[in-house]
């Protein structure tokens, strides 16, 4: 039977694709064989995941040859290594370039794959099955696939977009709660970056989201996911407008990096890391003081950190070096100009970026 779905679709010429979201998706098979045209696929998973939802997958795509791969559980094992075991099971099941990759699970399976999928055989079709909520409203959308290296995160990777992204809301239910809490986080950055209106959605409906109240749910992954799409479908590659998508995470990234990739989660790093951010825009006279306390308290309520480890305001610039966007050997960072509004931002005063490290980083 077919389940009833929205649908997003991420526009990009010949690379389009649609994103559905909604329940028991993951339980039609008609849906999931009219996406995953491939006869050979392969499946990477976590080993959480694959006890949890791996047979319904192996289910709805009978018919198929279907090969799995479950990894380690963990941004920790975001590595060279898991990519190359990836590679290791395309290989060993002899699969060629009409075969296709299912990545089932977060969002470091979903760029693992993608990855892999991006780069064995130069290029085979994948498919995203998103099982964490941050997955579903951010990571599995848009193209950006990759592993991290010891000395920064995401470092080793390529833009490769999938042929659909299928978000089951169904497997939220088993989430735990920290995971959850932690894709509250980019939810919240889509408010903070494009849409004043969504924020005061989110602040007006906190409790229907802690308790995953469906209606709730859906409408903030769908908007989440429609925010997304307009930012990608302007910029794929990130050359300009889609960097607002990373309010939060150059700071985020240097607090994962500092204490170890999966001892801070991403949505908490980003949480940090955004009011770091609103705490620059505020000094720098852009973001309103409320609106700045405002981002705190909505953080606060869903349960997420407002306050950095103390990494030290040294190490944490020195990691924040080794982001991605910096250019020229100038540091580019994501600020609000009010709420709503993001920028990407080089021409700031250092002794303003040194003064919010100090702050919060100690």
């Amino acid at each position: 039977m077919t389940q009833r779905h929205e649908q997003v679709d991420i526009e990009l010429g010949d690379r389009s694709y649609p994103i559905l979201i909604g329940p028991g998706l993951l339980s039609d098979p008609s849906l999931l064989r009219s996406h995953v045209t491939a006869r050979d696929v392969l499946v990477v998973t976590n080993e959480t995941i694959a006890s949890l939802y791996l047979p319904k997958l192996t289910t709805a795509l009978d018919g198929k040859r279907v090969v799995s791969l479950a990894l380690p559980d963990g941004e920790e094992f975001k590595t060279l290594d898991s990519y190359a075991r990836i590679l290791d099971a395309l290989m060993d099941a002899r699969m060629n370039r009409d075969a296709a990759v299912v990545a089932l699970g977060g969002g470091v399976v979903g760029d693992m794959a993608g990855f892999a999928a991006a780069s064995y055989q130069r290029g085979i079709d994948y498919v995203q099955v998103p099982t964490t909520l941050l997955a579903q409203v951010d990571s599995s959308v848009g193209g950006k696939t990759a592993v991290n290296h010891p000395k920064g995160k995401n470092m080793i990777g390529a833009f490769y977009q999938p042929r659909c992204v299928i978000a089951d809301t169904s497997t939220l239910a088993t989430l735990p709660d920290r995971e959850y809490r932690a894709g509250i986080a980019e939810v919240v950055k889509y408010g903070l970056i494009y849409d004043p209106a969504f924020f005061d959605w989110l602040e007006a409906n906190v409790e229907a989201l802690l308790s995953r109240a469906d209606a709730a749910l859906i409408h903030a992954i769908r908007r989440s996911c429609e925010i997304k799409a307009e930012v990608v479908g302007v910029d794929e590659r990130e050359q300009g407008l889609r960097a607002i998508l990373n309010l939060g995470h150059t700071f985020g990234h240097a607090i994962e990096t500092a204490m170890g990739y999966g001892n801070w989660l991403h949505g908490e790093a980003v949480a940090a890391g955004m009011v770091m951010a609103a705490d620059m825009s505020s000094a720098l006279g852009w973001l309103a003081a409320a609106d700045r306390d405002r981002t705190v308290k909505l953080l606060t309520r869903f349960g997420l950190p407002t306050q950095s480890p103390r990494i030290g305001a040294a190490e944490g610039r020195q990691l924040m070096g080794m982001d991605k966007k910096v250019l020229d050997r100038k540091l580019r960072l994501v600020l609000l100009r009010r709420l709503g509004q993001a920028d990407i931002v080089s021409d700031y005063p250092n002794e303003v970026l040194e003064a919010t490290l100090k702050q919060h980083f100690g």
